[in-house]
């Protein structure tokens, strides 16, 4: 009898622990060992998220619904607007801004719309494990979306980067649904710039706000120089392993399926989902906004903090009223302003020690030692596809190389997708054939160079 009530007792006490750890975590404790963002790196993010805004306004001359302060936006300088009628449902609505202010090419697409069936579809067409890309897995249907922009804007995108002098930044940038489109898009512009005119890697950029899981996590570091993700305080999405076709089903009762993800993800060793290569991850490096601290009430001025993390990587459920209201767009981009204004009284109240060049150069030469870091972490904890940092770099300056030996798989493909496509009879690229030809799987499930292609014009 008294060894039944002390085990008892030892699984009451363990139950109550479990509630008082999962009850008091808030979305704080993620990033709590964070350096802070800079202003010149979170600048455009305030910015970015009122073009998001701006996609679901039918003429930008006369807006309905404008933020606070506008969109700030010049309506002659949007280049094309695409409504779900001209998408036919293969991707969300997006914009084409041709920013001259910025210098910058900039492509928002909106977020999940949950009375549009065309959106399901796009979340649905997804299993776990589906669909192999660039040494790693991503979201299938978010893959499909990704090259049917392609196919349809690659020329528009190309004309404009050529026609203002090769010397605007393209951005991708969008919410929800759209953060995972604009993080594949970028992924397969990084690799094949040569057919967006032949723009470098250093010009591109995606911000993915409120980011879905969309990549592996090998991917999710590889990109990390290109891809940034803004997470607000306690957002349910890029925290929520569950894939995102099994979130959008139980949308509607959401709070109980994040609390049985909470429970389940409890007994499950950190090791293993590292180790799990078809586990998807939200992008690149992280920007978490973080206004509200654990026992206090209401919001606090937002800070920001920055980092590449690789364990750690928003694993855990946050059991808050919050979770999805800080998931919406207009939530951010108002919490996002508030955050670069303290950002810029932060920079302005600080004595300069050196000119502000000098101290950008410096934050960037910190941002890719951070990323390099990053992927060494990655190859020490054995993530399955990571690779270290002297391939990456191997990959970079691969089609300078004459010599063709020690080719990684990665390039030889793509410069194999280059030769097949010169020899069409269509001079517009078919990004269908392009992706298809990075990786195949073989019976084991492992991944293999897809020789198809080359033994064809040997």
């Amino acid at each position: 009898m008294s060894v039944a009530c002390g085990f008892e007792c030892v699984v009451v006490l363990g139950c109550m622990r479990w509630v008082w750890k999962r009850c008091t975590y808030i979305g704080n404790d993620d990033s709590a060992t964070w350096p802070p963002a800079t202003y010149d790196e979170f600048e455009p993010i305030p910015r970015l998220c009122r073009t998001i805004l701006a996609v679901y306004e039918d003429d930008l001359h006369n807006p309905k619904f404008p933020p606070e302060g506008g969109y700030r936006l010049n309506a002659d300088w949007v280049v094309k607007r695409v409504t779900y009628r001209d998408t036919l449902g293969n991707a969300p609505p997006y914009l084409i801004y041709l920013d001259h202010e910025h210098h910058e090419i900039v492509v928002a697409i909106r977020g999940l719309n949950l009375v549009k069936e065309s959106d399901y579809k796009v979340l649905m067409d997804n299993k776990l494990g589906k669909q192999m890309f660039d040494g790693g897995y991503v979201h299938h249907g978010l893959l499909k979306a990704a090259i049917w922009m392609l196919n349809k804007e690659s020329e528009t995108l190309k004309r404009l980067w050529v026609e203002n002098g090769k010397s605007y930044r393209m951005i991708f940038v969008g919410h929800s649904l759209g953060s995972g489109v604009a993080s594949l898009l970028t992924i397969i512009a990084a690799n094949h710039g040569d057919r967006l005119g032949g723009i470098p890697r250093s010009s591109l950029r995606c911000y993915a706000v409120a980011p879905a899981r969309c990549m592996s996590l090998n991917l999710a570091v590889k990109y990390a120089d290109v891809i940034h993700s803004v997470v607000l305080q306690d957002d349910f999405l890029p925290r929520t392993p569950t894939p995102l076709e099994d979130i959008f089903k139980s949308v509607f009762c959401l709070p109980c399926l994040l609390f049985l993800v909470c429970l389940r993800d409890t007994f499950i060793p950190e090791g293993r989902k590292l180790r799990d290569p078809r586990r998807l991850y939200a992008p690149g490096r992280m920007y978490h906004v973080v206004e509200r601290k654990f026992c206090r009430c209401g919001r606090f001025p937002p800070d920001v903090r920055t980092a590449i993390p690789v364990d750690g990587r928003f694993e855990h459920i946050v059991l808050s009223c919050n979770a999805t209201s800080d998931h919406g767009i207009i939530w951010i981009q108002r919490e996002s302003e508030k955050a670069l204004a303290r950002l810029k009284e932060a920079t302005s109240a600080e004595a300069p020690t050196a000119p502000p060049p000098v101290q950008r150069i410096e934050r960037q030469h910190t941002l890719e030692k951070e990323h390099k870091k990053a992927l060494e972490r990655a190859v020490t904890l054995n993530i399955p596809h990571a690779v270290p940092t002297d391939t990456d770099e191997e990959l970079s300056v691969h089609k300078e190389d004459d010599s063709g030996r020690g080719v990684t798989e990665t390039a030889f493909l793509i410069e194999d997708a280059s030769t097949s496509t010169s020899h069409s009879t269509d001079a517009r690229t078919n990004w269908n054939d392009v992706v298809e030809k990075l990786f195949a799987q073989d019976e084991t499930g492992k991944l293999t160079l897809n020789k198809e292609a080359s033994c064809s014009t040997e």
